[in-house]
């Protein structure tokens, strides 16, 4: 059983920003930040199977070939990410998924010819917005964004970074992502219960926020995996107190979580294929029902009958 302060890596971008308040205490012309990595403070500690970070990014770039977009990604052959966006600017944009199929040779002209952004799907970008990436799907991000990114440890991310440098990446490989659909996705987010939202699911990994009212004293059923990360208000998980821009390790039958005087708000990524049930119970042991556990678990079925009908029979077309 473990719960644990998460411990912060910063890493540096060329994208990133000098002043990642106030969700870190970072703050250095010198050297722009794009990714605050959080981890296991426990020496020797066993790898996680998910990871949390954030991504900032910073202002527009003249030197780059879109002059609003930071990032620029292929897809994900080991699994899923998601997405909360904690601030974007007005003119923000992210891109997921391809606006029509390339074959590899044109997906490699437009790279050459800078025009590859152009066929990403860009959407407007907005504070509290959730989505997901999935495994086919391109990703890119704008400019003037502070994200929540949740992803399997495993992640082996395409990534062509640096707009500038789309002319000259490793287009064979660019290229030949284009040519891969978007699959079918849900729709989020839901609510659960109305203190928990689900913001996505799959094989991998849970996504939730949970909103708590001031005083509130909940055990978390937490067996599997889990990071917590404070979105605003406070708390105290255990003994481990926690403000904005905090995040916690945690992975216990159950682990206490008291709601400071202003509520809390927080984001919850655990290891499982589908919500838990009963993810809070009150201090007596009573269980906080989920009303929308069981249309969510009568929809769960649904999606496996329609992925099993969908699966070919060997020696069918």
């Amino acid at each position: 059983m473990a719960v644990e302060r998460a411990r912060i890596r910063l890493v540096a971008k060329s994208w990133g920003r000098a002043d990642l308040r106030p969700w870190n205490s970072y703050h250095d012309t010198r050297t722009p930040i794009g990714e605050v990595w959080f981890e296991r403070s426990t020496p020797n500690a066993a790898p996680p199977a998910l990871l949390l970070k954030l991504i900032f990014t910073g202002e527009s770039r003249a030197n780059a070939i879109d002059s609003n977009v930071a990032i620029a990604r292929g897809f994900s052959e080991n699994g899923s990410d998601a997405w909360y966006i904690l601030s974007a600017d007005a003119d923000s944009r992210i891109a997921v998924g391809a606006k029509q199929l390339l074959s590899g040779e044109q997906s490699r002209v437009r790279i050459l010819e800078g025009a590859i952004l152009g066929r990403f799907h860009w959407q407007t970008a907005r504070a509290a917005d959730s989505m997901s990436v999935l495994p086919d799907m391109f990703q890119a991000i704008g400019t003037g964004l502070v994200i929540v990114e949740i992803q399997p440890t495993t992640d082996s991310t395409l990534r062509v970074l640096a707009p500038e440098g789309l002319r000259t990446g490793p287009s064979h490989q660019f290229g030949a992502s284009l040519t891969r659909r978007s699959s079918g996705r849900r729709k989020f987010p839901r609510k659960l219960t109305a203190a928990r939202t689900l913001l996505f699911r799959n094989s991998e990994f849970v996504l939730e926020r949970i909103t708590l009212a001031p005083g509130v004293v909940r055990e978390l059923d937490v067996a599997e995996e889990t990071w917590l990360f404070v979105l605003a208000g406070a708390g105290r998980v255990d003994s481990i107190d926690l403000e904005p821009g905090n995040a916690a390790f945690v992975q216990s039958d159950s682990a206490c979580l008291e709601v400071g005087a202003q509520g809390i708000q927080c984001l919850l990524a655990y290891a499982r294929s589908a919500p838990v049930p009963c993810l809070l119970r009150r201090q007596s042991g009573m269980r906080v029902p989920d009303l929308g556990w069981h249309s969510e678990r009568a929809s769960l079925r649904c999606e496996s009958a329609l992925i099993t009908r969908s699966v070919p029979v060997a020696g069918n077309p």
